[in-house]
């Protein structure tokens, strides 16, 4: 799963420290999330998605695993 956070925090021109504290997590959350070492939970993905007025689907990129 990739994400569009860095590109959307530096649209709106804030830190990760400003996204991390509107969305109740730390910095290095933020940092982990945007650098795809770490997935989003649920309910963090819809803070996130919320806190930028777009759809989870918006923020977030899943890709189906084909077998």
């Amino acid at each position: 799963m990739t994400n569009r956070i860095a590109e959307l925090r530096k649209r709106r021109k804030i830190s990760q420290a400003e996204l991390a504290d509107a969305v109740e997590v730390t910095r290095q959350t933020i940092i982990s999330l945007e650098s795809g070492r770490y997935n989003a939970s649920l309910l963090l993905a819809h803070k996130i998605a919320r806190y930028f007025g777009l759809t989870i689907e918006e923020v977030f990129l899943f890709e189906e695993e084909t077998t």
